[in-house]
């Protein structure tokens, strides 16, 4: 039984965050090592994720982007509303599926919308977005106590931990639990960073959650992305840590500590 796990959010192609996350926490001496989903999306080369995940043994999640391109959808269900985070979104959504292998998007369409262990004793439970809902976002400025002591209650689990909004945050709920937003590797947290970051959760008496900021050759993903024609806003993003897309779903809390 596990004590100590790693949780990495939302690849989004970025298979060198991806490999430098994995390397990092096996250095750390995690137990196991658990991936919340969108393995492709705003990067170049979806296809050279799946072999790290693969050699590494890590169990993954299937996020909104991976339930689509194994399903042969027409877009992302992100769940933007604004047509130019859609506009964005597709144009990402469009190269992912184009470059994925049918053996991949295969494997990515039986990957299990849940993944449910015990770490010390409490019930661990990983997602997407939510519980609920793969493409839910939820928001640490907007998301109240009781509705993720519903969700925990709801959904029997004494940890949940989620991605999909991009950035990291957790909370301690009533009754000794607990909920986390494990952020994302894809991409920076629209914080003027390079860096990206994932999580470590251990449970030594009581379960603690650890933000880990990881350095990679960003510059080499944005040479690789324009290589590919993928969006300049994209590699601007990549190159100074603000994002320039996806912003409208933002909260005025979330959105007020970027630059646009």
């Amino acid at each position: 039984m596990p004590d100590r796990v790693a949780l990495i959010g939302g690849v989004y192609s970025n298979y060198l965050a991806l490999q430098a996350a994995i390397d990092d926490a096996q250095r750390r001496g995690v137990d196991a090592i658990y991936c919340l989903g969108d393995l492709g999306a705003f990067g170049p080369h979806p296809d050279r994720v799946f072999p790290i995940l693969q050699e590494n043994n890590v169990q993954v999640v299937q996020g909104n982007y991976d339930n689509s391109i194994g399903n042969d959808l027409q877009d992302c269900q992100c769940g933007y509303t604004d047509p130019r985070d859609n506009y964005f979104a597709k144009l990402s959504y469009d190269y992912t599926y184009a470059n994925t292998h049918a053996d991949n998007k295969r494997w990515m369409r039986d990957l299990p919308s849940e993944i449910r262990f015990e770490l010390g004793g409490y019930r661990v439970l990983l997602c997407h977005g939510s519980p609920r809902k793969m493409n839910e976002f939820l928001w640490q400025s907007t998301t109240p106590l009781h509705f993720l002591d519903k969700l925990a209650r709801d959904h029997e689990a004494d940890i949940i931990c989620a991605t999909h909004t991009g950035i990291h945050w957790q909370k301690s709920l009533p009754n000794d639990k607990y909920f986390a937003n494990v952020g994302v590797i894809g991409r920076p947290e629209n914080d003027g960073q390079t860096h990206v970051g994932y999580m470590i959760l251990e449970v030594n008496g009581k379960p603690s959650f650890e933000y880990v900021p990881l350095e990679y050759d960003y510059q080499r993903l944005a040479k690789e992305m324009r290589e590919e024609k993928l969006p300049e806003e994209f590699v601007e993003t990549i190159l100074t840590g603000w994002w320039t897309t996806c912003l409208e779903i933002l909260p005025a809390k979330e959105r007020k500590c970027g630059q646009y």
